[in-house]
């Protein structure tokens, strides 16, 4: 199932068993069963019928939302260094909790400690349900993750041709290219399916992070004064953006 796809459930009960798999992430049947309170027969034909709908799957004696995976893509870096991205997966949370509070603990990319945020709170990675919606890449070395670009996809009508896409790499990572191809990867996702405009905002002190996306070809569309307080002094916020058709 695709993260852009409109949700349609002729069933009350399978809805509230979607929407309790959707945001655990990945569950146990039984722990399903006994928060909803199913009967394990009625339970069962309600997971097949989703199953065969293309909503759920299972692993093991679990059940996760049947995203669609995108296909991984391996690039050299400039240093040589072999990096994959690749659709994030439910095991890579911590490993990408981590990488977002490294790059937000900076100080300059305030957006970013948002979605760190949001994610270790809610403790699940990739989001489709008629509220919100998100899609995450991650770029991974030699199995150690070292940065992401998180698309949030507004559900609310009036929004939904544009998207707030926000890409960090570990400080190690850097002056690889890496970000330029996570970038990229977030870029032409939200191009195919669709999307119009992309946002991202950045402190107007986050010099390195401007030039990075002008040099992408993103433009400053508004600036906010004093939007931000950091160690105590106001800062301006740059929201950049590009539009896609």
């Amino acid at each position: 199932m695709d993260v852009t796809e409109t949700l349609t459930f002729d069933h009350t009960d399978r809805k509230d068993i979607y929407d309790y798999i959707e945001s655990h992430g990945i569950v146990r049947e039984d722990e399903v069963r006994r928060a909803l309170n199913f009967e394990p027969a009625a339970l069962g034909a309600h997971l097949t019928v989703l199953r065969r709908d293309g909503y759920i799957r299972k692993v093991g004696d679990k059940v996760q939302v049947a995203y669609e995976e995108e296909d991984a893509r391996t690039f050299e870096a400039e240093d040589g260094t072999e990096c994959t991205i690749r659709t994030a997966q439910q095991v890579d949370l911590d490993a990408l909790v981590d990488a977002i509070k490294e790059v937000a603990e900076e100080g300059t990319y305030i957006e970013a400690e948002t979605v760190g945020d949001m994610i270790d709170h809610e403790e699940v990675i990739l989001r489709h349900n008629k509220v919100q919606s998100r899609m995450v890449f991650v770029a991974t070395v030699e199995d150690e993750l070292a940065g992401w670009v998180h698309l949030d996809l507004p559900e609310t009508g009036k929004l939904r041709h544009t998207a707030v896409l926000t890409v960090g790499a570990r400080a190690k990572f850097r002056g690889k290219g890496i970000g330029s191809h996570l970038l990229e990867r977030g870029v032409e996702w939200t191009d195919e399916h669709g999307f119009e405009k992309l946002y991202n905002s950045v402190p107007a002190t986050n010099e390195e992070a401007i030039s990075f996306l002008k040099d992408h070809g993103w433009e400053t569309e508004a600036v906010r004064e004093d939007h931000y307080k950091i160690d105590d002094e106001y800062v301006d916020e740059v929201m950049m953006a590009v539009r896609l058709r």
